[in-house]
């Protein structure tokens, strides 16, 4: 058995033995009940172990199950505290790293994709990866330049090589295809989440995340949009090839330090930073970043904000649609009538589906809590209290929220701001989010 083979079938192993234990903790849950113990204490147990199991079997893979843990990772801040707290330290890793790829294969991948004298294209390059993630690896490397300083040494730049793993596309859809069978493992987690939508989505970004030439065309895209901008700074891509992509180095902190050990100060305007990306890129670059998991942002010395991955993004060359802005704020005023007309056109509300128009203001206006004035700090104590009410069966807003559908052309805008506000909430900033609304969102500004 060679090599990629066998490291498939310990993949598949892994994510295999996930519902077996999982079904074993069950039994072991209804039989301690047979002896008393209190139902939920029980359900904390089985919740925390699960937990356990699920986050190290994610952590040691690569593919789709590391893809997508990265992406449950940014939710992390609305588990229930005892169950979070004890592996926070695990998912920040799960969004900075994974196993390294063997230097024999990264040579391998360069050369097919650089060509054979790939080494000349470089003054230095470090084998070792500076990071590494769901589909490739990234190497730090002297990238070489025209011309000769006035030592007579050749210019270069520092410069961030991205490698993607060998077989990656293979192991993202055998990965998905495992992982979409443990829905009742991450209902164990945290009842209200449906992770059926989540990977659905991914499956359907595999082939343009895979593809570098594609994603070296967005980051272009984006540092266009963005050049001397004095908040968020784009690398500039370098050379790019189906599998490999070299960029500028961005030197900063990592997001996922500043949630960790970051001051007030530095959280508050990371947020406010992440806030601005995230709703400006539709209106300057006619796309939108769709992974935002704190991997992929640093804090910079200048005080910008550094993006580094582009793979994922949704193309809105309209810009952010103008119901979303336009219906917030006539939720933000108390229209219910205008609301549940505006949402029945987007398709939220069926054409013919009667519905109580105060119950489904009352089912919105808490979202909108962080808008509703200048300044708010988001916290996991709020978000865990949306994801309670909105989760729970006996909750009105529960039921309310079996009447209403999400179209498919806000599927990808929604996950975003849902993964967006879940790094918020681990950053706990506070900042005027309403204003930044007011600035980009079209519709939610009044037209002078």
């Amino acid at each position: 058995m060679t090599d990629i083979p066998r490291r498939a079938v310990s993949r598949t192993a892994k994510l295999a033995a996930l519902p077996l234990g999982f079904a074993g903790r069950t039994v072991l849950g209804m039989g301690k009940r047979v002896t008393g113990i209190a139902s939920d204490v029980i359900s904390a147990e089985i919740q925390q172990r699960t937990a356990e199991q699920l986050f190290s079997v994610l952590g040691q893979l690569k593919g789709g199950a590391m893809k997508f843990g990265q992406a449950l990772s940014v939710f992390e801040a609305a588990l229930p505290e005892e169950i979070a707290a004890p592996y926070r330290q695990a998912l920040t890793k799960l969004q900075e790293a994974a196993p390294p790829l063997p230097v024999a294969s990264v040579h391998k991948v360069l050369a097919e994709q650089l060509g054979p004298d790939w080494r000349d294209l470089f003054v230095e390059f470090n084998d070792t990866p500076a990071a590494a993630a769901s589909i490739g690896q990234v190497h730090r490397a002297r990238w070489r330049e025209p011309g000769f300083d006035e030592s007579g040494a050749p210019n270069s730049r520092d410069v961030a090589v991205k490698i993607q793993y060998p077989g990656a596309g293979e192991a993202l859809l055998s990965d998905l295809k495992q992982l979409s069978r443990l829905g009742g493992m991450f209902r164990a987690i945290q009842p209200g989440l449906d992770v059926k939508p989540l990977l659905v989505e991914l499956r359907e970004r595999i082939t343009e995340e895979l593809d570098y030439e594609l994603e070296a065309e967005s980051q272009r895209a984006f540092a266009a949009a963005y050049a001397d901008d004095p908040e968020i700074y784009i690398p500039q891509v370098i050379n790019a090839a189906p599998r490999v992509l070299v960029t500028e180095w961005v030197t900063g902190t990592p997001l996922a330090d500043i949630i960790r050990e970051g001051t007030e100060e530095e959280r508050d305007e990371a947020g406010r930073l992440m806030a601005t990306l995230h709703l400006s890129a539709p209106q300057r670059a006619g796309l939108l970043h769709a992974d935002p998991h704190p991997g992929n942002f640093r804090l910079l010395p200048d005080g910008r904000l550094g993006v580094i991955d582009f793979g994922a993004v949704a193309r809105m060359p309209e810009g952010t649609p103008e119901p979303i802005g336009r219906i917030a704020a006539m939720a933000l005023r108390g229209d219910a009538d205008e609301v549940v007309a505006g949402l029945r056109s987007e398709g939220f509300i069926g054409a013919t589906e009667e519905i109580d128009a105060e119950g489904v203001l009352d089912f919105i206006r808490p979202m909108l809590e962080p808008i509703a004035a200048d300044g708010f700090r988001f916290t996991r104590a709020w978000l865990r209290a949306e994801a309670g009410r909105l989760a729970s069966p006996r909750s009105p807003t529960y039921q309310l929220s079996r009447q209403l559908n999400l179209p498919p052309s806000y599927l990808l805008i929604h996950r975003v701001t849902l993964g967006s506000i879940g790094v918020l909430c681990q950053l706990e900033a506070k900042a005027p989010y309403r204003s930044i609304l007011e600035r980009w969102l079209p519709g939610f500004a009044p037209v002078a």
